[in-house]
């Protein structure tokens, strides 16, 4: 059997490798002449179920909880398992009970153990929750590296090259917000991000900071760097930052750590995330086609499971294509 990947987001490069690691032949194909720079690009790159159920279905948890080993595996030595840490200004408790009381997997921290876990937050934070269970990595070095483990692995890709699907058994098409429009139901969601470069804040783990308009987390990439996000805004429009977003992104960093406020603003990016009504992404099948697409904020962390289960819909109908070939005489036993 052989099948057609079509996008080089985290969705394709996932499902590709999924397919390539049960024996299919998989070939992908990228409409601009670069692995794709859209919103897999700008992710946070957190693989944090359990902070995420405060805000998403059950589903973002089960399905979640097996990213961390997936990245480990597919990625090796690109996923950081320190967990998360999650804190709020003391005029903001509140906020840190009402996330408690929407997810589990933590404990609570008081000022000594916050400063134990990030020294430079020392004296910063009262109190506030860690969920030691969790990691994250850099998305833009798991993108790279799934790339080149899919060509040591016989996977072709075409770049910038339109592909006649015809001769491919079945088309797996992980288009992203490109399928806006062709997909019923699926939205685009804007997402605003920037990177901040400091040499005088070191963390190591992500830290989220509550608040009660705009949530905010910094996530550490290399020494002195650091990624902040993330707005979520009801719209398809991909242009650039907002002033706004920028305000209440450095507002929040600088309630992290002072220094911020001395950073260098060395990036800022936006990205449409497609999502469904209930912001869960899904596995569809139209012909010989199958959809992966909706993943909405969630694309590291549930492109693992969305892969497998794709996989599994290719295998489960290789099964059936052997069973009819018996079936009618047509199968031949080496």
């Amino acid at each position: 059997m052989r099948i057609l990947v079509k996008g080089t987001g985290v969705a394709g490069l996932t499902a590709a490798f999924e397919l390539a690691r049960s024996g299919i032949t998989v070939e992908v194909c990228e409409r601009n002449a670069e692995p794709s720079r859209g919103a897999s690009w700008y992710a946070g790159g957190m693989l944090a179920p359990w902070c995420e159920r405060e805000s998403a279905e059950a589903a973002v948890l089960t399905l979640g909880q097996e990213a961390l080993d997936w990245w480990d595996d597919a990625t090796p030595g690109l996923v950081v398992r320190h967990g998360t840490l999650v804190v709020a200004p003391a005029r903001d408790k509140v906020e840190l009970s009402r996330f408690a009381s929407r997810t589990a997997g933590y404990r609570w921290v008081d000022e000594g153990e916050i400063a134990a876990l990030e020294p430079d937050l020392a004296g910063r934070f009262r109190s506030g929750l860690y969920f030691p269970g969790e990691g994250h990595l850099d998305p833009r070095l798991a993108l790279k590296s799934l790339h080149e483990r899919l060509c040591t692995m016989g996977v072709r890709f075409h770049m910038g090259i339109p592909l006649d699907e015809e001769p491919f058994d079945r088309v797996v098409n992980c288009t992203g917000s490109a399928a806006i429009g062709g997909i019923s139901d699926l939205r685009g969601v804007r997402g605003e991000m920037l990177y901040l470069a400091t040499p005088e804040v070191s963390l190591s783990r992500p830290v989220r900071l509550l608040h009660p308009r705009i949530p905010l987390y910094i996530v550490p990439r290399e020494p002195g760097r650091f990624m902040v996000g993330a707005t979520m805004i009801e719209t398809e429009d991909a242009g650039a930052i907002s002033a706004r977003s920028m305000m209440e992104f450095l507002n929040a960093a600088y309630a992290v750590h002072p220094a911020f406020a001395e950073a260098e603003i060395i990036e800022t990016g936006t990205g449409v995330r497609p999502a469904y009504p209930d912001n869960l992404p899904d596995v569809t099948q139209d012909g010989r086609t199958i959809f992966i697409n909706g993943a909405h904020r969630h694309g590291f962390l549930l492109s693992p499971a969305m892969a497998r289960q794709a996989a599994e819909v290719v295998c489960q109908t290789l099964s059936q294509k052997e069973r009819d070939h018996e079936t009618s005489g047509e199968w031949r036993r080496a």
